[in-house]
C-alpha cells in the first residue's frame, strides 16, 4: 500500500476555527464580492469555482454549490450538472494553462472520509504532473509549490471569465 503524505496541511489542522457559531467560508466567501481576496475563479448559477487557500498542490481547486448542505442527495440535477460542466471545464483551463498532465477529482464527504469543512459539500480538483511527487514532502516535511496564490489566480482568471 502506497501512503500520501501531506504535513503541510498541519498548519490548516492546527489553525483556530471559526468563533462565530454557523459561519460557513462557502457561504461567507460569495456573499462577500470579493473575489480576488478569496480566491473565487468563478461564479455560476448554483455552484462556484475558488482555489483552495491550503492547497496540496499548485492550483488546487474547489466547486462548491452555494445550497450549504452535506451530502449529495440535497443536491438538484441541475446543481450536479453545473458542478460537473464546472470541473470539467476547469481541467480543460488547467491542462492549457498549466500544462496539467492528470487530476485528482473528488470529494471528502463526512469526517470519517476527511472532510476538513464537512458541513458544506466541495469537490477537489487537484491538478497532476508526472514527477511531481518527490521527496520533499516525505523526506523533507516540506511541500515545494512552485507559484504563489495570488500569482496563479491572477493567471487562471482570464481563463475563467472566458466560461460561458
Amino acid at each position: 500500500m502506497k501512503k500520501l503524505w501531506a504535513p503541510w496541511r498541519m498548519e490548516y489542522i492546527r489553525a483556530p476555527k471559526e468563533e462565530r457559531e454557523g459561519a460557513c467560508i462557502f457561504c461567507e466567501k460569495p456573499s462577500r464580492h470579493t473575489d480576488r481576496e478569496d480566491l473565487i475563479l468563478y461564479r455560476g448559477r448554483t455552484a462556484f469555482i475558488l482555489m483552495n487557500l491550503y492547497p496540496y498542490n499548485n492550483a488546487h481547486l474547489m466547486v462548491v454549490p452555494y445550497l450549504h448542505t452535506r451530502t449529495t442527495a440535497d443536491l438538484d440535477r441541475d446543481t450536479m450538472g453545473e458542478i460537473m460542466t464546472l470541473a470539467d471545464q476547469a481541467m480543460q483551463i488547467l491542462r492549457r494553462k498549466l500544462r496539467a498532465e492528470g487530476f485528482n477529482f473528488g470529494a471528502n464527504i463526512g469526517a470519517a472520509a476527511g472532510a476538513g469543512i464537512e458541513e458544506h459539500l466541495h469537490f477537489h480538483i487537484l491538478p497532476r504532473w508526472v514527477g511531481d511527487t518527490n521527496f520533499m514532502p516525505v523526506i523533507g516535511h516540506t511541500k515545494v509549490l512552485v507559484q504563489g496564490l495570488l500569482e496563479t489566480y491572477d493567471e487562471l482568471k482570464p481563463e475563467f471569465d472566458q466560461i460561458t
